[in-house]
C-alpha cells in the first residue's frame, strides 16, 4: 500500500484506516465509492461517531471534489448514510456523526436540501416499505413479521418507519447502498441476529460471497481501531446454506 498522504485536518492514523479500506474495496465488486460508506456506518455506530468528521475532510481533499458543488453532492451522500442509520442504532450517535462534520463544513460548501421535507405516512410509504422489505426477507418475510403479532408497535415501526420512511428512500442512495448501510451498522453492534438477517439479505440483492466477507473483513478493522468487541458476528459460510 502506498504510503499515507497527509491531509490537513485528518489524524495520520486514521488516514491510514481510511486509505487501508479504500484500497481493500479495489479489489472488490462493489464500486470505488461504497468504502465510504461502509467507514460511515462503522464508525457512526461505533465507539467514536465524531470521526464522521474525520471521514468528511478525507473525502473533500480527493481529486473530483475542487467546488462546493462537489463537496455538496458529497454530503448528501454522507448524511443520507447518516440519516439512515437513524434507523439502525438510535437518533444519538447519528446526532454526533452530523455535528462533528457541521463543525468542519466550509459556510460555501453547506447544502440545505430536505430530503424527506413532503413524506407522508401514507399507502404509497407503507407500499415502498413492503416492497424493499420483500427483497431483502423473501421467504422470510411473512415469518418474521410473525415475531411480532403480540407487539405490532414493532411490526408497524419496521414496514412504515424503518423500511418505509428511512430505507426505501433512493434519492441519494440505491438498493446496494442502502444494504450495505444496515448491514454494517448492525454488525458494528455486535448483534448476531440481524447481522445473520442482513448477511443474507445483501448476498440476496446480488453481492458475491468473497465481496461480502470483504465487508465483514473490513468492519472488523475498524471495529479494532476504535475499541469494538466483535464476537457474535456469524460468518458468511454459516448464513450461506439459507440464502
Amino acid at each position: 500500500m502506498a504510503p499515507t498522504v497527509d491531509i490537513p485536518g485528518v489524524q495520520p492514523d486514521v488516514a491510514a484506516l481510511f486509505q487501508e479500506i479504500e484500497h481493500t474495496f479495489q479489489y472488490t465488486g462493489l464500486g470505488d465509492d461504497r468504502w465510504y460508506i461502509l467507514t460511515m456506518a462503522a464508525v457512526v455506530g461505533g465507539t467514536n461517531p465524531e470521526l464522521a468528521a474525520q471521514l468528511y475532510l478525507y473525502m473533500i481533499n480527493q481529486p473530483g471534489r475542487e467546488n462546493p458543488c462537489d463537496r455538496q453532492a458529497l454530503m448528501r451522500r454522507l448524511r443520507e448514510i447518516i440519516v439512515k442509520l437513524v434507523s439502525i442504532i438510535g437518533v444519538c450517535k447519528p446526532l454526533e456523526a452530523i455535528i462533528s462534520i457541521v463543525k468542519v463544513e466550509r459556510p460555501e460548501d453547506r447544502d440545505y436540501s430536505f430530503s424527506r421535507e413532503n413524506w407522508q405516512a401514507d399507502g404509497k410509504n407503507h407500499e415502498d416499505g413492503m416492497a424493499w422489505l420483500t427483497q431483502i426477507y423473501e421467504r422470510n418475510m411473512e415469518s418474521t413479521l410473525r415475531l411480532f403479532d403480540a407487539h405490532l408497535d414493532f411490526q408497524w415501526i419496521s414496514t412504515d418507519i424503518t423500511y418505509g420512511l428511512y430505507l426505501s428512500d433512493r434519492q441519494n442512495m440505491d438498493d446496494l447502498d442502502t444494504e450495505l448501510t444496515v448491514l454494517v451498522g448492525i454488525m458494528i453492534q455486535n448483534l448476531k441476529l440481524e447481522t445473520y438477517w442482513h448477511i443474507r439479505g445483501i448476498r440476496r440483492i446480488g453481492v458475491p460471497q468473497e465481496d461480502v466477507k470483504t465487508i465483514l473483513s473490513c468492519v472488523r478493522r475498524i471495529a479494532d481501531f476504535t475499541g469494538v468487541k466483535l464476537n457474535r458476528i456469524p460468518t458468511v459460510d454459516e448464513v450461506e446454506q439459507d440464502v
